[in-house]
């Protein structure tokens, strides 16, 4: 026996969520908004943050923030809102919520790692079905395998990562129905790169009951604060707000997305920027021998290499830090997840890139 066996097998079989060290490096890897506030208005949220009472626990402050939230993203009347420390704690809840006996997680792969992990945690079984190898949802799996295992909770993240696309309408439309057609179980819309897509799920929400929608402040510009929001029909909500840590929104975080959504225009006008910046990458990466770009609805950029590893361990050297995804699924053979950054480093990137290749890089700088 061992102190080790204390914990449960199939935690011990896990693999901690590992960071990379950003230390000294232009950090392309986790999808974050490059921006910093300005100035003046980091002053400002310094003065606000300065005065908020950290002595005590959090209180009416955090309604403020969720009639803030309902204003900026549009929630429907009736709907009910429910706040995580960040998506991840909302993912968790779910599965906490739902984790009946025999109940089961069904998500495309591949696709946010969180599903799976948080599934697994709360003794859930998982379902994974495969993207098409351009990944697209694969609509005929996806209903044969909620028709099957009949799963508590389906995932649909819209946009996706690591892929970065927006899956077709109607193929999520099928999904929808056919987890209606079991007379039970919730489908969850993951909009977390909303900032930076050409669609949302909004409008449809309130047509199917048994939709949740889940976003976050963290591609909004917000990665630090770990804000994440879900809504849906009141009653369902209410279930997952029961399981909900209390005060598991700091007053600080409170303050800073408060600050945040006042300025959403400076926001807005950050992601407008990112998402020429997308489209400046795209372009490039389109006359690269030896590298496939898959279309891009987010704020990363799914790119095929000749050699992912080596490509990545070469970027590294240069001081540019990127995501490897060539392990997650075998759909990503090969793959790298590239991060759009501002531009100075999106030069760097696309200049390392095109050494890294042998290729001239000629008019694709800003």
């Amino acid at each position: 026996m061992s102190l080790l066996d204390t914990f449960r097998p199939d935690v011990r079989a896990l693999h901690a969520y590992h960071v990379q060290d950003a230390a000294g490096f232009i950090k392309l890897d986790a999808m974050e908004n490059p921006f910093t506030l300005p100035p003046e208005l980091q002053d400002e949220l310094g003065r606000r943050l300065g005065a908020v009472a950290m002595n005590r626990y959090p209180g009416p402050r955090i309604n403020d923030l969720h009639a803030a939230l309902r204003r900026h993203a549009q929630v429907p009347e009736g709907c009910g809102l429910v706040l995580g420390n960040g998506s991840d704690e909302l993912i968790s809840l779910l599965s906490l919520a739902c984790a009946t006996p025999g109940a089961t997680v069904l998500a495309p792969l591949p696709g946010f790692v969180m599903y799976e992990m948080s599934a697994t945690l709360q003794g859930l079984r998982f379902v994974g079905v495969p993207l098409t190898p351009d990944f697209e949802l694969d609509a005929l799996a996806m209903v044969a395998a909620i028709r099957e295992h009949k799963p508590a909770i389906t995932y649909i993240a819209y946009p996706n990562n690591p892929t970065a696309n927006l899956w077709d309408a109607d193929a999520i439309e099928q999904v929808v129905h056919a987890v209606a057609a079991n007379g039970r179980g919730l489908v969850v819309i993951d909009e977390a790169y909303q900032p930076f897509a050409s669609q949302s799920y909004l409008d449809r929400l309130t047509r199917h009951p048994h939709v949740l929608l889940m976003r976050t402040l963290s591609k909004f510009g917000l990665a630090g604060i770990r804000l994440g929001y879900m809504l849906g029909r009141a009653d369902l909500i209410e279930q997952v707000d029961k399981v909900r840590p209390p005060y598991n929104i700091s007053v600080l975080n409170t303050e800073a997305a408060l600050f945040a959504l006042a300025h959403e225009a400076e926001f807005t006008r950050q992601a407008g920027v990112i998402k020429a910046e997308r489209e400046r990458l795209q372009a490039f990466l389109a006359t690269l021998p030896g590298a496939k770009a898959y279309p891009s609805q987010a704020n990363m950029i799914l790119v095929r290499m000749n050699d992912a590893a080596g490509t990545f361990a070469a970027l590294k050297q240069r001081g540019i830090l990127i995501k490897n995804v060539s392990g997650l699924h075998r759909l990503l053979a090969n793959c790298i997840r590239l991060t759009v950054g501002l531009p100075s480093e999106n030069d760097a990137l696309m200049a390392a890139l095109a050494d890294l290749l042998r290729e001239p890089l000629t008019n694709h700088t800003a």
